[in-house]
């Protein structure tokens, strides 16, 4: 993003949020929402127009993993981590998808198709193992289940 574009973003953030009490996480969850991201632009703006240092603002982006400083991939896959999950192979499935992906929890492939996030519960306890894929949640989901709804995702 531009510069100017991510001072526009910050400013309409501050004008709708700036004046509630302790508005930070709100601000930034306003930045991150219009941008996809925070970008490193904004933090000084951020901390400018709410009087407050570029480290007290960074350290807030750091603390929190919802908060991204990198644009993420075009398809946000989060795997769920929560116990039912984990109880039902959770923990092999992060790992295959890690391994087919090539990344990290928090990382974007290469190419720039795919971030990779972890998530404590998407509420389909039921139909553990889950991913959530941009807004579409799947249960029961096998390495080989991924495989497929990855490369469907993938050639989009």
């Amino acid at each position: 993003m531009k510069e100017e574009d991510i001072r526009r973003v910050v400013e309409q953030v501050l004008a709708e949020a700036g004046s509630q009490p302790g508005p930070l996480l709100v601000v930034l969850h306003g930045v991150q929402a219009a941008c996809g991201y925070i970008p490193h632009a904004a933090v000084q703006m951020v901390a400018d127009g709410l009087n407050l240092s570029r480290a007290e603002v960074h350290g807030v982006i750091s603390f929190y993993h919802y908060f991204r400083q990198e644009p993420p991939g075009r398809h946000m896959i989060r795997v769920c981590r929560a116990e039912a999950c984990q109880s039902m192979q959770g923990r092999a499935l992060e790992a295959h998808a890690s391994a087919t992906l090539g990344i990290a929890f928090t990382e974007t492939t290469p190419d720039g198709r795919f971030s990779l996030e972890p998530v404590y519960c998407l509420g389909n306890c039921a139909l553990s193992p889950c991913v959530m894929i941009d807004t579409d949640v799947y249960g029961r989901v096998t390495p080989e289940r991924f495989d497929r709804l990855t490369r469907e995702r993938g050639a989009q």
